[in-house]
């Protein structure tokens, strides 16, 4: 079967290109092409373009910014973006907490919070995962006890990607710990700035610093940052998970790190059997570029059709064996990756041990591959 766009998509796909390849800042771009990671203020000032150029939330509510695009347009805006090396808005912003808000917020909190998630003024962290309670995230045990007006907030989260940056932090909280497990959570919005809150790193198995722990100790949090009722944060965290997973196979992202591979490895292609499983990949990045086009057609509502489990499953894998590939290429220069910029080593081989074991997470999270198999199993095979 032949998939093609039709000429509306087609001339969407093209501005979308031109924009991402021409107006968006090139130094930000030749970054992200480079392989290396962007700063806070880069990553602000991506975002920023993005806003100003009404790209950076296009799948909110119109009344926030949203673009009422349809869901190939989306997916289309999403691949070029990738492709150009232009960084994703901030998911926490973009695909968390700004949803969440339009959904469930109150009307005070829409005016408060939405401009601000959108333009990245406002950099928000999530307080989701604790030492005992991740992929079982209903045994979470962070309190909030009613004092008053207020809420006292008191426990621990961990894992929080880019916490030592976050200005606010969305946080799932027990709030009663007498009913059942899902129905004593609620969702409360914590200014980090608060006295009680305290950010600890930790330090990753590349040596990076990318997730925290964040502990609450009798912070003290205004009632009306309570998002919907109390007792509905499993409801939400579930909308927001449902967002979370969307566009998980990153394929343009994973295409265009294969083809700055093979023109930074230059010879060491040359070997027949290396050839081959490049392009054994580029044909299963193909294979899965033309399925998540089939799994974006058959999507109603925005709802993510159940083969997107087999999206993020075979994205993952893909973009891990990318990076194996990588490793495998730069051999002993990959030992180099804490070198300067003026080692003998190149810098595409420096940077693949840190990138591949950093890429270890990519089955785990939005979903572990695991869960994504029992998905498939049960919704599409139905076993």
């Amino acid at each position: 079967m032949q998939l093609k766009l039709s000429a509306e998509d087609a001339a969407f796909r093209d501005e979308m290109r031109t924009f991402f390849t021409t107006e968006f800042p090139q130094e930000i771009r030749d970054k992200v092409l480079a392989g290396q990671h962007l700063t806070h203020d880069e990553i602000v000032a991506g975002q920023r373009a993005l806003n100003a150029a009404g790209l950076a939330v296009p799948h909110w509510p119109e009344e926030w910014g949203g673009k009422g695009w349809t869901d190939l347009q989306r997916h289309l805006w999403h691949e070029e973006m990738q492709r150009a090396g232009v960084p994703a808005p901030l998911a926490f912003n973009a695909s968390m907490i700004g949803p969440v808000l339009a959904q469930f917020g109150s009307q005070e909190q829409k005016e408060r919070f939405l401009p601000k998630t959108a333009n990245l003024d406002i950099w928000w962290s999530q307080g989701f995962s604790e030492p005992d309670a991740g992929s079982d995230l209903a045994s979470l045990r962070t309190t909030a006890v009613r004092d008053g007006d207020d809420w006292i907030v008191n426990g621990q989260k961990t894992w929080t990607t880019l916490g030592q940056y976050g200005d606010w932090i969305f946080t799932l909280v027990r709030t009663d710990p007498e009913v059942k497990k899902q129905a004593g959570i609620s969702m409360l919005l914590i200014d980090m700035t608060l006295e009680g809150v305290e950010v600890r790193p930790i330090e990753l198995i590349d040596g990076g610093h990318e997730v925290n722990e964040v502990w609450f100790d009798d912070v003290r949090v205004p009632g009306d940052l309570l998002v919907g009722e109390q007792g509905g944060g499993w409801t939400i965290a579930k909308f927001l998970l449902g967002n979370e997973r969307v566009g998980v196979a990153p394929v343009g992202a994973t295409k265009r790190a294969l083809a700055r591979l093979k023109e930074d490895a230059g010879d060491l292609l040359d070997d027949p059997l290396t050839r081959a499983r490049v392009a054994e990949l580029e044909n299963e990045l193909l294979a899965l570029e033309l399925t998540a086009l089939r799994v974006v057609a058959h999507s109603a509502g925005g709802e993510p059709h159940p083969a997107s489990s087999v999206l993020k499953l075979k994205g993952t894998e893909l973009q891990q064996a990318v990076s194996e590939l990588a490793l495998d290429l730069a051999g002993p220069g990959s030992l180099a990756s804490g070198a300067d910029d003026d080692s003998p080593v190149p810098g595409w081989a420096r940077r693949t041990a840190p990138t591949y074991l950093n890429l270890r997470k990519a089955s785990i999270y939005g979903g572990s591959n695991e869960i994504q198999r029992q998905i498939i199993a049960r919704t599409i095979l139905g076993l």
